[in-house]
């Protein structure tokens, strides 16, 4: 096979890397965007969705009977929703107790982030255990090359992606639209983008900064456990799978502009691309070393990211 339908296949699954970061990573902005918070445990969220996802689905498929497809949807519905409860009784009982303090929010969510990993250890365990995907055929590609008759179509041997990819791809791309609609569209974007401006003014007029805080903190992390519940088809379910999404997410959301919804999808596009092309053609430690200089050379040029606002 030749580079370029190599180089395809690198390209898809950074494309998969891509749609699921960038799910993580907008949590994780959404969170600092209206919260000014930066959530250390974002990664045991994300985690925290895995392993959920894996209970519903062992459950659905060993009490009921049910097939795969059942559970996975199971699964997708309970875990964000289980998460995001987690996550909203964290925000009630430590961080607003804390007021939200920038230094003490960290050693907060610090802390969550080894309670959380600590009581999974004990209550999964420690091995890594698979879920089963909803559907996953094998699809051929074809690939276009010039020969003697001009372009031509044929259809490379181990040139290939499976359905699931596909739909994650496609499910990342549907969420993305929906938290935008959510965002520009709903009354309760617009009182979260009135809490993020002027957190005083907004509360002034009456709106549950509160309550707003706790919703938008539940989002954030339901967000990054349909990330989870997406790829653990094709990752497993494990207690320690948190350290590289929240890494990842802060490369993003440094990179892209914290807070900046098209900044985040962008940039997650940029990294997840990026890592998936290297890490097939070189090594995946390569990856990460380049995505941090990037986030240093954003740092010093552009503090703010491609596209934050520039501050005051």
């Amino acid at each position: 096979m030749e580079l370029g339908p190599y180089l395809l296949l690198a390209s898809l699954e950074g494309a998969v890397l891509a749609a699921v970061l960038s799910l993580t990573a907008l949590g994780l902005s959404l969170v600092f965007g209206v919260m000014r918070v930066v959530n250390v445990a974002h990664g045991e969220f994300f985690m925290l969705g895995a392993v959920a996802s894996w209970f519903v689905a062992t459950f659905v498929d060993e009490t009921l009977g049910a097939p795969p497809w059942l559970g996975f949807a199971a699964a997708l519905i309970f875990a964000p929703l289980a998460v995001g409860a987690l996550a909203w009784a964290a925000d009630r009982l430590v961080l607003e107790r804390v007021g939200y303090d920038p230094e003490r929010t960290i050693v907060a969510t610090i802390g969550l982030l080894y309670i959380i990993q600590q009581a999974t250890l004990m209550g999964f365990g420690p091995d890594a255990r698979p879920v089963q995907p909803p559907f996953n055929h094998r699809l051929a590609l074809p690939w276009i090359e010039w020969g003697e008759q001009g372009l031509a179509l044929y259809w490379p041997w181990g040139l290939s992606t499976t359905s699931y990819k596909l739909f994650v791809i496609g499910a990342a791309v549907a969420m993305l639209i929906a938290v935008w609609l959510v965002l520009s569209r709903t009354r309760l974007g617009l009182v979260m983008r009135a809490t993020q401006y002027d957190r005083e003014t907004a509360q002034a007029f009456g709106i549950p900064v509160g309550q707003v805080f706790a919703l938008t903190f539940a989002i954030g992390a339901g967000l990054a456990a349909v990330a989870a519940v997406l790829i653990v088809p094709i990752q497993q379910a494990h207690y320690l799978m948190g350290g590289d999404p929240l890494l990842l997410s802060f490369i993003v959301v440094i990179i892209g502009g914290l807070g900046s919804l098209r900044g985040t999808v962008l940039a997650a596009l940029l990294i997840g691309m990026s890592d998936g092309i290297i890490s097939v053609f070189f090594s995946p430690t390569l990856a990460k070393i380049l995505a941090t200089l990037l986030v240093a050379m954003v740092l010093v040029f552009r503090p703010q990211g491609l596209f934050g606002a520039r501050a005051a």
